[in-house]
């Protein structure tokens, strides 16, 4: 998972401006009267994002005299939307990822933006740029639309959580033919409890143990042949030493990248670098 900066847009500026072309007067009406109850929305859950209470954010079902219907048209007519008034703001979001990657995966590429806390059942949240998380598709749909009810239930989120400063990724060899690599957490000490559970249904509700075993597998695949030149030359030690420093190297990018587990635990085998690679 990455750390992003918080998008830099208000929630009043952003409402204001996806609802600025609303031509039918009784629904611009009601719109505007709402504006107050989307901008207390979206300060109440800056306030419970950096305390893990995003669970106490209370569910409706209006906001105002807005109903979750046109509260969710404002966000996928007129932000998501190609023509949406609101549509750079959503762009500006959506780019803010590092290398276009998703931060909730840290793999894939970023397709769409995903409401941490969706809008169907949040709708004064539906365009809060702070819930609006860059996203590939594959973990917007694994989120689905359900809400926390515990703070555990809390997904990771981007602009709140920071989990790269201690290590929790760590991967294990399997001595098959050929080898394969076991991702999971580990527990990490400094943590609450309450982060390191959501730490590990993040990883369990994304599928990302098995994400990440198969980009290993294409890994391993592609380094086979040097792995070889390496034990012929110097044998164990060197295909050691050379996993060792590439760990490194991964380490020094992203403490919890899938590569940086990969190689420590390749690293950290005899067996694997004694041949166990072939």
């Amino acid at each position: 998972m990455l750390k992003l900066d918080k998008p830099a847009q208000s929630a009043l500026d952003t409402f204001t401006l996806c609802i600025s072309r609303v031509k039918n007067v009784n629904l611009k009406t009601r719109l505007n009267a709402a504006a107050n109850a989307v901008v207390a929305a979206s300060a109440a859950y800056d306030v419970a994002g950096p305390l893990q209470n995003l669970h106490s954010i209370p569910r409706t079902a209006s906001v105002v005299a807005v109903t979750k219907d046109e509260m969710e048209t404002v966000y996928t007519q007129r932000m998501a939307g190609s023509k949406g008034p609101g549509r750079p703001v959503y762009d500006e979001i959506f780019a803010s990822a590092p290398n276009g990657r998703c931060p909730l995966c840290a793999h894939r590429n970023v397709m769409t933006l995903d409401h941490h806390l969706p809008k169907a059942h949040y709708p004064a949240l539906a365009v809060s740029p702070f819930n609006l998380v860059p996203s590939c598709t594959d973990c917007n749909k694994a989120k689905l639309a359900g809400f926390p009810t515990t703070a555990q239930e809390v997904g990771i989120h981007p602009y709140y959580d920071d989990v790269d400063s201690e290590t929790w990724l760590v991967a294990s060899v399997v001595p098959t033919s050929p080898s394969a690599l076991l991702f999971d957490v580990q527990a990490v000490v400094a943590w609450d409890p309450i982060l390191m559970q959501r730490v590990r249904n993040h990883f369990k509700d994304l599928k990302l143990a098995a994400l990440y075993a198969s980009q290993a597998a294409e890994e391993l695949l592609n380094i086979r042949y040097s792995l070889h030149q390496t034990h012929g030359a110097g044998g164990l030690n060197a295909v050691r030493d050379e996993l060792m420093a590439k760990a490194s190297s991964c380490r020094n990018a992203r403490r919890n990248g899938w590569r940086t587990a990969a190689y420590s635990a390749w690293a950290s085998d005899l067996w694997f670098c004694d041949g166990g690679f072939a």
